[in-house]
């Protein structure tokens, strides 16, 4: 694997500084609660390079920034001056003519060894100052990752907010005919790419989860018609049982510091929530009722926990402590609410609401305030937060359609996108951003 702190090496490229800006100096601020943001135009020029890769890392990295619906990048046509040395100051009021507010150059390399080099700055062209220069070392085959990480420091320095592009996504891909559909398990880049399946489809998969810190995953597979869960490594593909409970297991997901599981376990016709230590193996009831908790999810700081229950008479979401203490309910609205999920910030709970025959996406704060729908549809769930919490995944199946498709939007409601994948998908889990 590509490790972060391998490949950013700031200080080897001469002339390049490290000048980060600060959010309350960036040149696009994010705040959702103005709604729409209008996009930061923003010029992405060729990389430099012999055999054609400087050119498709710039074009992931446009498309990066673009997805992100806060950047608008500008047409290449319409470039003024061609650059050709990404280590000359450029003519500014060339840029400014065609109303780009930042400029990104850049040169790709071979170094003797075979690694690859990449180099990039970015400026303001209104205040005509250089914002950020960084270069990268790594191996051919990583180029795609390279690009994600190179936007990220742009998204960065320009919003003050942590990128999210260096990430995976993994899900339920779904094939074949609907009365006998396969089911894997994948993973796939943030941005649709690099897909790979991680299970033959012999079994049903269901629920895929990251571990918070390591490269690892939590799911359920249903082998031998008996649910259990399983724990995948994956840079070995190995993988164990985590245990063999009684009756159905739901929803199994980490805590924060990865060193426990929470799910839902169905006894006597009804389901309550547990916990695992991986260590030890030992398991600890958080709820009892004659209800069924299921669906809970850790806030960031692992002192609470969100959960959906029917215990009111329908699905509503509650809150409790991390050892079960202090339920109480917190959503209140029309309709029933599902799939919790905590952001990793820690400000918003992200749900599922059903409510008038349709399904919404939707966010709120931890007390069950400010309660906004961001999408409704035919039949739209299980969202799932991106690294730096001001996006959400979910799936969506639209009416008539054989099966469901992943989409992203962001917390103003207005980027929604559907991402591409070679079959039908459910059930994403966005990781940490890799290291």
């Amino acid at each position: 694997m590509l490790k972060r702190c391998l490949v950013f090496l700031s200080v080897a490229w001469a002339g390049f500084g490290l000048l980060f800006v600060a959010p309350a100096n960036a040149l696009v601020e994010i705040d959702i609660s103005r709604g729409n943001v209008q996009p930061l135009p923003i010029a992405i020029t060729d990389f430099i390079s012999d055999d054609g890769l400087g050119t498709d890392i710039s074009g992931v990295i446009a498309d990066d920034l673009e997805r992100s619906g806060l950047f608008k990048a500008v047409d290449r046509s319409a470039f003024i001056q061609q650059i050709n040395d990404p280590d000359q100051t450029p003519r500014f009021e060339d840029w400014r003519l065609i109303n780009a507010e930042a400029l990104v150059v850049g040169r790709v390399t071979r170094e003797p060894d075979g690694r690859l080099r990449s180099e990039f700055r970015l400026w303001d062209t209104y205040a005509g100052q250089q914002i950020i220069g960084q270069q990268f070392f790594t191996q051919p085959d990583n180029w795609r990752r390279v690009a994600h990480i190179i936007a990220d420091s742009i998204y960065q320095a320009l919003t003050g907010e942590q990128g999210y592009f260096d990430s995976r996504i993994v899900y339920v891909s779904e094939s074949g005919p609907k009365t006998d559909r396969k089911r894997q398990l994948a993973i796939m880049d943030q941005d649709g790419h690099n897909v790979r399946m991680l299970t033959d489809g012999q079994y049903m998969v269901l629920t895929p989860r990251f571990s918070p810190n390591r490269q690892e995953v939590t799911y359920m597979s249903y082998e031998n018609d008996q649910p259990r869960v399983y724990l995948l490594q994956l840079e070995t593909g190995q993988r164990e049982v985590v245990g063999n409970f009684p009756g159905m297991t739901f929803a199994p997901r980490f805590s924060p510091n990865g060193q426990r599981i929470i799910m839902s376990l169905q006894q006597d016709g009804n389901a309550n929530i547990y916990t695992m230590d991986l260590r030890t193996r030992a398991t600890t009831r958080l709820t009892s009722t004659s209800a069924i908790d299921t669906s809970p999810s850790y806030a960031p700081d692992g002192n609470q926990i969100v959960f959906e229950s029917d215990r009111g008479g329908r699905q509503q979401l509650y809150v409790m402590n991390a050892d079960g203490s202090n339920q109480h309910r917190i959503s209140f609205g029309d309709g029933s609410y599902s799939t919790p999920v905590w952001s990793p910030r820690g400000d918003l709970i992200a749900f599922t609401k059903q409510s008038g025959g349709k399904f919404s996406i939707g966010v709120m704060k931890p007390d069950g305030s400010g309660e906004r729908i961001l999408t409704t549809g035919f039949h739209n769930e299980g969202p799932t937060w991106a690294p730096n919490g001001r996006v959400l995944m979910f799936f969506r199946q639209n009416a008539g359609e054989g099966g469901p498709h992943l989409y992203s939007i962001d917390l103003t409601g207005y980027n929604e996108q559907r991402i591409s994948t070679p079959d039908y998908a459910s059930d994403p889990a966005w990781s940490p951003l890799l290291e």
